[in-house]
């Protein structure tokens, strides 16, 4: 199950790298991982956005990093807020810096890395501002 995937620590420095990371943007991160992906990543990476009820933020600007660890399966998927202001090839430096940390098998490294990466990309984009809220939790989802 994916629920070992993450110890009990792993997963509360990796939600605390999700609050860091969204300190400076008004952009909102969230982090799914399970074992497998049946299908296409990208399919399931945007079923998996609708089902967490990211499209829900007042500018559209949330980020889903998804990823099949059997399957060695990775998706980074904006919401139509960042996708409008963005690169098409935006999110390739975030994934590269978590895959480089995933060939050394450091996995906690490339979600971390990965999840303070999307952080600083947003905040280009969608600095934070005194208005700003935490629109959706930062608990990571695990899938079986």
């Amino acid at each position: 199950m994916s629920k070992d995937l993450l110890n009990l620590v792993e997963k509360k420095q990796l939600e605390s790298a999700i609050k860091e990371a969204e300190k400076n943007t008004s952009g909102e991160i969230r982090v799914h991982i399970e074992k497998k992906c049946e299908g296409d990543v990208l399919d399931r990476a945007a079923y998996l956005f609708d089902l967490l009820e990211m499209q829900k933020t007042k500018l559209r600007n949330s980020v889903l990093i998804y990823l099949a660890v059997d399957n060695r399966q990775l998706a980074i998927l904006g919401d139509a807020g960042i996708n409008q202001k963005v690169p098409v090839d935006f999110w390739d430096k975030t994934k590269d810096l978590m895959v480089e940390h995933f060939k050394k098998g450091d996995f906690f490294g490339g979600l971390s890395g990965g999840v303070l990466s999307a952080g600083n990309q947003l905040k280009k984009y969608f600095p934070s501002d005194k208005s700003d809220t935490n629109e959706l939790n930062n608990e990571i989802s695990l899938g079986d």
